[in-house]
């Protein structure tokens, strides 16, 4: 591949992920189509297949466009030496991202095409979501190194339970995803955290 064409290449997958992602916040996931995307970004719908299985591939790589827009460069999070402090900042960072509506409409699709696609699930399960887990995974070996969690911590439960109550209450919508809830589910989850299994009081 000419370098030319490697830059041909990368305009048009540019151009077909940033199609997908305006017509995601204009029309809504379920009106958008691969046609509509092809027509959008100038292409052949044949182009797009080429490089994509589906309409939620094309939507999951558009959203990993944005994030690394956004992020730049591979998941870490804080490590002040206070576990609660770093815990606060990247909670209510996530409450942000949720409640942003940039991400909001390609979040939920991604949800819904991950439940129904194992192919997708899985590339998400490679690309995104298993670097963002071995991330918080690391924080918390951090702390638990440093004497602030329990050494006998499974840190996968770990992680889910300090992330995974924003998730749920975000997909169900089931209250308001604030700041305050935030800062209640960290507060929780150390209490618990700091405990070593079978201690009681």
């Amino acid at each position: 591949m000419t370098p030319n064409t490697a830059r041909r290449r990368e305009t048009s997958r540019r151009a077909i992920l940033t199609a997908a992602f305006d017509l995601l916040q204009e029309i809504g996931y379920a009106k958008v189509s691969i046609e509509g995307i092809a027509a959008r970004a100038g292409v052949g719908k044949q182009t797009i297949y080429r490089w994509w299985p589906s309409k939620g591939a094309v939507i999951f790589d558009a959203f990993l466009m944005l994030s690394e827009a956004t992020e730049g460069g591979p998941p870490t999070l804080p490590d002040t030496g206070d576990l609660a402090a770093d815990l606060t900042v990247v909670l209510r960072a996530t409450v942000e991202e949720m409640n942003d509506p940039r991400y909001e409409q390609p979040m939920r699709a991604l949800a819904t095409e991950i439940a129904l696609d194992p192919e997708l699930a899985t590339a998400y399960a490679e690309r995104l979501d298993g670097p963002l887990k071995e991330a918080k995974r690391q924080r918390l070996r951090s702390a638990q190194q440093s004497g602030q969690i329990a050494e006998d911590i499974d840190l996968d439960v770990a992680v889910d339970l300090i992330w995974g109550p924003l998730f749920s209450r975000w997909l169900q919508r089931s209250g308001p995803l604030t700041p305050e809830y935030a800062d209640l589910v960290v507060s929780t989850a150390l209490g618990g955290l700091r405990r070593p299994r079978g201690s009681a009081g």
